[in-house]
């Protein structure tokens, strides 16, 4: 239908970007019928299980025209239980670190800040990154997390910025299927979505 557009997204951008913004497009556009799926999987556009996907790529889509939504960088965030205000490297690498599953962005960002890199203790967590958020919120460590996931949280005092030393390992993009953009509530949630985004490019 003209009106509908079905978007697939990574699971923590939809929960902590996305939603927050989403009633200021249902009053916009109060026509749009929006169906929204998180998901870690990748949805087959070619298949048309969504029209627009918003995915997160290390270093750019391949062989398809995707507009950047997000290259926003990596900052270590706490919650102010465990740290009140900004520390030092040495002393925030000491803290209890929430380490992804699959890369060591620690070691990266210890570099970075010009610390040896730090060592593995039986206080860091190895999660996927929606948990790991939760367990910084719960105060359990330090997360290396973009600042756009973390705005929300951050403005309401549930999280601080821990350093103002960061980098960027990504980008998010907005991924279309073959023709969708022919139907007006597509191009509606597109150009609202790039709208919403400008500030993060």
């Amino acid at each position: 239908p003209a009106g509908q557009v079905t978007v697939t997204a990574e699971p923590l951008f939809a929960m902590k970007w996305l939603i927050p913004r989403l009633a200021d497009f249902y009053d916009r556009f109060p026509d749009a019928e929006l169906r929204l799926q998180a998901s870690s999987d990748i949805a087959d556009l070619t298949r048309y299980e969504a029209d627009l996907a918003l995915r997160f790529h290390h270093a750019g889509p391949e062989g398809q025209a995707a507009p950047l939504l997000s290259d926003a960088p990596h900052y270590p965030y706490a919650a102010p239980s465990l740290v009140p205000a900004p520390l030092l490297p040495e002393a925030l690498i000491q803290l209890p670190l929430l380490r992804d599953r699959l890369a060591d962005t620690w070691r990266r960002w210890a570099h970075l800040a010009g610390c040896p890199p730090p060592r593995a203790a039986a206080s860091d967590w190895r999660i996927r990154a929606r948990l790991a958020y939760e367990a910084a919120l719960a105060g359990h460590g330090v997360l290396l997390i973009s600042s756009e996931i973390a705005e929300v949280d951050a403005a309401a005092g549930r999280l601080v910025q821990c350093s103002d030393i960061g980098f960027r390992m990504g980008s998010y993009h907005l991924v279309s299927a073959e023709g969708v953009m022919r139907r007006s509530a597509v191009r509606l949630f597109r150009d609202w979505l790039l709208d919403q985004s400008a500030a993060l490019r």
